[in-house]
């Protein structure tokens, strides 16, 4: 039987877990905060924080913010990566964590905390890659091309929630006004409304959207036919970065002493041990207080592994 839970203490229990999802939002809220702090400062001594030497925008989103311009691109690289972690209006990055938290929940009901990590950044590159070229192809672009830059998590947002769609495209969400709504209706309502808002206002924005949208819709298509490239890029630094600097439990897809079948250190191995053992507890935990049916796929998955090599 389900029991009511107030809303409140479901967020509070989900980032006690410390999942990939959670640590996401984390790092996002962090950077806003950091970013208006810095903003503040400056205003407080008065420093001129939007120079005409930077095309007039603040000097934290000149240096993290990416730029449309292939020339400024080359001197500032990083903004590939940084922009999908910049926000500097709240309700710019209120909508994206509220997106961001309700499509994670669900694609981590099917999908690996790694996968999510995975559809984030690449769906952010995506998003960069087509507001990059479409700001250098089409000439409407070109008196803004040289100052433009795009920010927020948006378009790694709606890679995440488009993959979920394109996975489970029958599953059901309540929507306030529209009542039960299906994910392949409300993907194919957020990508008409992005298509015919690029002519009416914040173009790249939109467009980087799609780029995104498009990436999670390929994602996942690739993954179903047994296709799925970025397998090793759990393995890469940047990940392994991730993992430690946001100190995010193991997301239990191998069991310890494997890495996609390469050999780990000792450290590595170590570290894996525990959380595994500790991810394996929970879920036993999980399971006596509200049985087997309460348990995720992954879960139910993982414990599966857990009980083959014993």
């Amino acid at each position: 039987m389900y029991s009511y839970q107030n809303p409140l203490e479901e967020v509070k229990q989900f980032f006690r877990k410390k999942t990939i999802l959670g640590r996401l939002i984390i790092i996002n809220v962090a950077v806003f905060l950091l970013v208006n702090i810095v903003n503040l400062f400056l205003w407080l001594l008065q420093v001129n924080n939007q120079p005409d030497s930077m095309g007039g925008i603040s000097i934290v989103t000149y240096y993290f913010a990416v730029p449309a311009s292939l020339q400024s691109l080359f001197y500032r690289p990083w903004t590939l990566f940084t922009y999908m972690f910049l926000h500097e209006g709240f309700f710019h990055i209120f909508f994206n964590m509220f997106v961001l938290y309700f499509g994670g929940r669900i694609f981590m009901e099917y999908l690996s905390e790694k996968k999510l990590l995975n559809t984030y950044i690449f769906g952010g590159l995506a998003g960069a890659i087509f507001y990059i070229a479409a700001f250098n192809i089409f000439p409407v672009f070109s008196n803004t091309l040289s100052y433009s830059v795009a920010l927020g998590a948006s378009a790694s947002v709606l890679a995440i929630l488009i993959a979920v769609a394109t996975y489970v495209p029958e599953y059901s969400v309540v929507l306030v006004l529209f009542g039960k709504v299906k994910l392949k209706y409300l993907a194919l309502a957020i990508i008409a409304i992005d298509v015919l808002s690029i002519s009416r206002g914040n173009a790249g924005g939109h467009i980087a959207h799609l780029g995104g949208a498009l990436w999670g819709f390929l994602y996942i298509k690739m993954m179903k036919q047994g296709t799925d490239f970025t397998v090793n890029f759990a393995s890469m630094n940047l990940r392994r970065f991730f993992k430690y600097f946001t100190k995010a439990k193991n997301t239990g897809d191998f069991p310890p002493g494997s890495n996609n079948g390469r050999p780990l250190s000792d450290d590595d191995y170590n570290f894996q041990k525990k959380h595994y053992q500790e991810r394996i507890d929970k879920i036993l935990d999980k399971i006596s207080k509200s049985g087997y049916n309460s348990l995720t796929r992954e879960e139910k998955e993982l414990l599966f592994k857990s009980s083959k090599r014993n």
